[in-house]
């Protein structure tokens, strides 16, 4: 009988995350895992999104890169704890690395935690992380061809966030077939688009994350 390395690693990967996932239900948390490729400004709308609703929201940040916590250093910056995982060449966060980090964020004092996944579209969607929720996040610069060309990533997102949308005058990209392609491979998405450079249309964003902050909505989350 032959098991493939890679089940073995998925079915682990997938035992770390039902840990992770009941120690979120326990605490009350709502967990985030934010994908997509570098670049898309994932760090710009978490650390804009610390500043906008502090004082609403508290939100803690796992932050994970290949090298360097300069994307952990702008979370902090902004206002929110922020742990920096280095995958050292791995292109996706495990479940396993997300539990580590967990134990250096005060989750007794937090409402939320977004974990920042490493910039790519491929390997982060087969990984289950523990969370409640899975954001995408899609720049207009990317180009509008994404979601046919990463249908997988895009099918279990629960929010696709299409960010830099004051930069759509300045560059060839099809607002229309962006939507029309998301409705194609998951019709069940909501879509936000916003600019977290300029502000625009991220207060939206901001009442659909409050509205997944109810402790009992978590574990009612937790429980499907």
């Amino acid at each position: 009988m032959k098991l493939s390395v890679n089940k073995k690693i998925l079915d682990s990967n997938d035992k770390a995350a039902q840990r992770n996932r009941q120690r979120f239900a326990e605490l009350g948390l709502a967990c985030i895992n934010v994908v997509s490729s570098p670049g898309s400004g994932k760090t710009t709308l978490l650390a804009r999104t610390v500043r906008d609703l502090a004082g609403r929201l508290r939100m803690g940040v796992i932050e994970g890169d290949i090298k360097t916590d300069t994307d952990a250093r702008a979370i902090r910056a902004a206002g929110a704890p922020a742990v920096q995982i280095e995958t050292e060449g791995a292109c996706h966060l495990s479940a396993r690395q997300v539990h580590a980090a967990l134990d250096e964020l005060p989750l007794g004092e937090l409402d939320m935690v977004f974990i920042e996944n490493v910039g790519n579209l491929v390997c982060p969607s087969a990984f289950d992380l523990g969370e409640n929720r899975r954001v995408v996040v899609l720049s207009v610069p990317e180009g509008d061809d994404k979601p046919c060309k990463y249908p997988g990533t895009f099918a279990v997102a629960d929010v696709i966030v299409i960010n830099k949308i004051d930069l759509l005058e300045y560059i060839e990209f099809s607002l229309e077939r962006v939507l029309a392609d998301i409705s194609k491979v998951n019709r069940g998405a909501k879509v936000f688009e916003v600019s977290a450079r300029t502000g625009r249309g991220m207060e939206q964003w901001y009442e659909w994350l409050l509205s997944h902050t109810a402790k009992s909505n978590i574990r009612n989350q937790n429980a499907k």
